[in-house]
């Protein structure tokens, strides 16, 4: 297996944008754990069957997906009901991650992870990336992304690391507070080429 580096940041850091970049520029391969934790859920699957049954069929769709909302409703104030579907999600998680990360063929892999320290998935990755932005920076760009208000945006910052905590993990570090546009991608683009030359030597220890 190539070797892997584990991309997080806080909500708003601009994780996406950075992945894209080393993505759309050095073909590296991404593997999302957030896309991952909707495959695992489709139709058919073992996540989804294991779900209906035990929740019953009002957290389903008329069209038989998995009723996201019905499901955070249900599971908000039940932590019995949140850690069961936590111990049912988080293995079949990792292991479609696994899979896929041993059919990579770039020269490593960006593996993204919105909460990769708070859920402690280091020892899946080789080094951690984390995209930096002022809790500032956070506030304003999710509230203008996702339409939410400011207390709403503290208490998603409040249940995640703290800054300090991320960058404790941190073998290497991308400042993405400016606003993005064509000058301050390419200063973000310049950070991710050294970054991956960098990768690349490393790379090679881990054939």
């Amino acid at each position: 297996m190539t070797m892997v580096v584990g991309l997080t940041g806080g909500i708003g850091s601009g994780k996406t944008t950075i992945a894209n970049l080393f993505h759309d520029q050095f073909g590296i391969e991404i593997i999302d754990a957030d896309v991952v934790a909707r495959e695992v859920v489709e139709p058919g699957t073992r996540g989804l069957n294991a779900i209906a049954e035990y929740f019953g069929e009002q957290v389903l769709t008329s069209e038989g997906e998995l009723d996201r909302a019905a499901l955070r409703e249900r599971i908000f104030s039940n932590v019995d009901e949140k850690k069961w579907l936590n111990n049912l999600l988080h293995p079949l998680i990792r292991q479609s991650i696994t899979q896929q990360l041993s059919k990579v063929s770039s020269d490593y892999s960006l593996l993204v992870v919105p909460l990769l320290v708070e859920n402690s998935w280091q020892p899946m990755i080789d080094r951690l990336l984390v995209i930096d932005v002022q809790p500032e920076t956070q506030i304003a760009r999710t509230r203008q992304r996702d339409g939410v208000s400011e207390d709403q945006v503290h208490s998603i910052l409040a249940s995640q690391a703290s800054r300090e905590e991320r960058l404790s993990f941190a073998d290497d570090v991308i400042n993405n507070d400016a606003p993005l546009n064509e000058q301050t991608k390419q200063k973000l683009l310049s950070q991710v080429t050294v970054l991956h030359k960098k990768y690349l030597a490393l790379s090679h220890s881990y054939l």
